[in-house]
């Protein structure tokens, strides 16, 4: 049996990536400061599913605090950690940016700083972003491309957190994976993706804002599809290759861009309601479209996504109105 520390384990990612391990017979140790980014009752009611679990415990703490951190769980024999806390959100990121530094800046060295002096910690994964590839225009997006110029803070954040692992694995023998996730969805996503605000606009009769009129393509990806790939790489370290040291980072997504409005479409036909539509210009920190190139993670994890928009769609609006109690 193996032990996991998963950081944001109230957030939705990482809720599902809990869930997957105890399933599977392992222990989860769960950090999150339960934040009120986006409502803690969605939070807590993922927390209360994975309670029920004898071989779940729970943390309430920011790991901003590493002495918090380090009182919580330094006494925890955890075998390797899968980091998914995070401050997330391009546009939030606008007039919010010390809640970046602190989450995703600071609390990633915490966590690099809590494996480096943890000598039971063989591996760590954590939660990059497909925000770190800014505004190229090269589809799909590959991990070799250039990254260096980040349109949002968020992105900026997530850039340094892979430069951050980097220096650990290379000046510390840490082994490390990091994913660069593309538009996830699901049941129990977030409030604050367009999936969500979508559904919950369309059923309350209000229009739904479609941002660069509409002309935006997303790599939509299945949770299930995320956490298979999440759980993969944390069963198996990567080969070091070169002067890469112990640290890998990968793209994560469905490899299958779709257009927002074909989305919409998908989410009207789920409802059996139309949307009324709000045409805006782009916002600022976003990007026109999104393309996952996963060659790599497919060849050394064998991840494949199997989960199209036309499946998860209605599996999201059914939870969701499971969940909110709409008949």
């Amino acid at each position: 049996m193996t032990t996991y520390l998963v950081t944001g384990a109230a957030g939705f990612i990482g809720y599902h990536t809990a869930r997957r391990l105890l399933d599977r017979g392992d222990k989860v140790v769960g950090v999150d400061c339960v934040n009120d980014y986006y409502s803690t009752e969605l939070k807590r009611a993922r927390l209360a599913r994975l309670t029920e679990s004898e071989l779940f415990s729970f943390h309430e703490i920011d790991i901003a605090d590493l002495t918090r951190l380090q009182q919580a769980v330094g006494d925890t024999p955890v075998d390797r950690v899968i980091h998914l806390a995070a401050q997330a959100g391009v546009r939030y990121s606008i007039d919010h940016p010390e809640a970046y530094v602190q989450a995703n800046l600071v609390g990633h060295l915490n966590i690099l700083e809590f494996c480096r002096h943890n000598e039971r910690i063989d591996h760590l994964v954590y939660a990059s972003s497909s925000s770190v590839y800014g505004g190229n225009t090269k589809l799909p997006f590959s991990e070799s491309d250039r990254v260096d110029e980040p349109i949002s803070l968020y992105a900026a954040t997530k850039k340094a957190d892979e430069l951050m692992s980097q220096v650990y694995c290379h000046l510390y023998g840490m082994s490390a994976v990091g994913l660069r996730f593309f538009t996830v969805y699901g049941p129990w996503g977030r409030p604050d993706m367009a999936m969500w605000l979508f559904t919950e606009a369309i059923l309350a009769g209000r229009p739904i804002k479609v941002f660069n009129n509409g002309n935006m393509r997303r790599d939509f990806t299945y949770i299930d599809d995320i956490v298979t790939g999440v759980i993969a790489t944390a069963d198996k370290k990567p080969v070091p290759t070169g002067k890469a040291a112990n640290h890998r980072v990968y793209n994560i997504g469905n490899n299958h861009p779709e257009d927002l409005m074909h989305m919409i479409s998908l989410l009207e036909q789920a409802l059996g309601r139309e949307a009324e539509k709000t045409m805006l210009p782009m916002q600022p920190g976003d990007v026109e479209a999104t393309y996952a190139d996963i060659q790599a993670i497919s060849q050394d994890y064998g991840f494949k996504p199997a989960t199209s928009i036309e499946d998860g769609i209605p599996r999201f609006v059914d939870w969701y109105r499971r969940y909110h109690g709409i008949g």
